[in-house]
């Protein structure tokens, strides 16, 4: 016997709703799951084939990029898998990178045979620093004066021509390359992480950099300006081996973990390569003008001045208004305005900015060492110099009073007047200092030609009276035997072609 449930007339309505939502959740199961609904790219494309997720928008996630740039150095394997590859540095050592064609045949034909240019930046990662970049790259300037953050390491590269790098841009070189061409550029990055942290107590995990590659190709008149591509990666910089260690502990870190936790977790790649980024804000500086080369060959910025364009003037120096600066003096009421002043007129214009509201009486402060640390040994202990106003010490200083029919007449008084009194007090004699630094007969002349100003020419002879009052010609030699501080009077016998001969007693 069949039985038959007969549902009411509402309970018929609600069952058929059910069985045509039913239907439709199935309907879209096979067309999602059919052969055209994924190709193997759009699988490749996924977070978990790719060492770093990209920020590009979608239309060039299937874009074949013209370049490539391999940075030859390992991964950290403590990455998880949908984060950025981070790759650890030794401060100071050369890196590889290599620069590739990727171009598919026909692409950027206008390249074909030219030179392309690529600007390599060492930037910060964190957006914190990002908006503070300059002050940041001022205070490491003053902490490590002389040295720069990023540099071309010349004899290990290949291919690349004409290196440049602009003392004003401490993180920044460039070069020119042949796409055609292999190249390899080995780079050195001489800051390292923690120099950038807030708070300096030891233990402070290091802030990341970036490396970023833009390069562009020439426009109509010459200028490398247009740009063809960029690429970035996350690093940080340790002192040197500190690299090495830090990728062992991250390597022991991960070999503890079990298999489920290490699936999390990205391996460790033999290379870094770059992923393409957005150019670099600060890019529409980028032209072909001179620009500091690692050879002599090229002219060459002043540290420290400018507003690190290429494309700047250094302002000239301002008027000198005060007293004391025309005196070439600094004081300690010296105002940072009259102060910067001193600096340009005692040839330190190049550390202008670092000593912009500094007093004459905050210069002065500063010690020996506080000097060379800040501008250098060279010019540190030069300015030093300059602040205590030390002269150069003379090799030889004489005395020298000039002998006149007075004189004699005084003298002569002088011993009848002691003979008579017995008195000791004697007639005061005025002496002029002469300062001697080459030790010749020559410069003697000419000094005591300025004394009785007169031209060095209207001097015959110098002699020095000796013994038994006899008269000898004055010598390179004899004069480098001189005494320090000796005390002559000079005497003067005229000749008839009005020319003098001079007499040292």
């Amino acid at each position: 016997m069949a039985w038959a449930l007969k549902l009411p007339l509402a309970d018929e309505v609600i069952e058929s709703g059910l069985v045509q939502d039913f239907d439709a959740s199935l309907s879209g199961i096979g067309q999602e799951l059919g052969a055209g609904a994924y190709s193997m790219s759009d699988v490749l494309a996924l977070p978990i084939f790719k060492q770093e997720e990209s920020s590009l928008p979608p239309d060039n996630e299937n874009k074949i990029l013209p370049f490539q740039y391999v940075l030859c150095a390992a991964t950290s394997p403590a990455v998880k898998l949908h984060d950025e590859t981070l790759t650890y540095l030794n401060q100071g050592q050369s890196y590889e990178i290599r620069m590739l064609d990727n171009r598919k045949l026909g692409e950027l034909p206008e390249i074909n045979g030219k030179l392309v240019k690529s600007i390599f930046r060492v930037v910060f990662h964190d957006r914190r620093l990002q908006y503070t970049e300059h002050q940041q790259l001022e205070g490491w300037r003053w902490n490590r004066p002389g040295d720069r953050i990023l540099d071309i390491d010349i004899p290990m590269s290949v291919g690349i021509i004409d290196p440049r790098a602009n003392p004003t841009q401490l993180n920044t070189v460039e070069f020119l390359w042949d796409p055609a061409k292999r190249t390899s550029v080995f780079i050195q990055v001489h800051c390292i992480s923690t120099e950038f942290t807030m708070r300096k107590h030891g233990g402070e995990k290091g802030v990341p950099f970036r490396v970023q590659i833009d390069t562009f190709k020439e426009n109509e008149n010459g200028e490398y300006t247009e740009h063809l591509h960029s690429a970035s990666c996350q690093i940080k910089v340790f002192k040197p081996k500190g690299a090495d260690r830090k990728q062992k502990t991250d390597r022991e870190k991960m070999e503890k973990r079990t298999p489920h936790e290490k699936e999390k977790y990205q391996p460790s790649y033999e290379t870094t390569i770059l992923t393409e980024c957005s150019p670099w804000p600060e890019i529409t500086y980028v032209n072909n003008s001179p620009s500091p080369g690692f050879n002599s060959s090229h002219s060459s910025f002043s540290l420290g001045e400018g507003n690190g364009s290429p494309n700047h003037q250094p302002e000239p120096p301002p008027p000198v208004t005060d007293v004391s600066l025309k005196l070439n003096n600094l004081l300690p009421t010296t105002t940072p305005q009259e102060a910067q002043q001193w600096l340009h007129r005692n040839r330190f214009s190049t550390f202008t900015r670092l000593f912009t509201n500094f007093s004459g009486a905050d210069l002065l402060k500063l010690t020996r060492d506080d000097v060379i640390q800040i501008c250098g040994p060279a010019d540190g202990i030069r300015l030093f110099n300059a602040l205590k106003g030390r002269m150069v010490r003379p090799r030889l200083t004489i005395y020298v009073c000039q002998e006149s029919l007075q004189l004699r007449e005084q003298q002569q008084q002088q011993q009848q007047q002691k003979r008579e009194d017995g008195d000791s007090n004697g007639t005061f004699f005025v002496y002029h200092a002469i300062y001697l630094e080459e030790l010749t007969a020559v410069e003697l002349t000419e000094k005591i030609a300025q004394l009785f100003s007169i031209s060095p020419r209207q001097i015959s002879q110098i002699y020095k009276q000796g013994p038994t009052g006899i008269h000898v010609l004055i010598s390179d030699e004899m004069i480098q035997n001189f005494q320090e501080e000796a005390c002559f009077i000079l005497d003067t016998m005229k000749e008839t072609n009005d020319s003098y001969h001079i007499i040292l007693k």
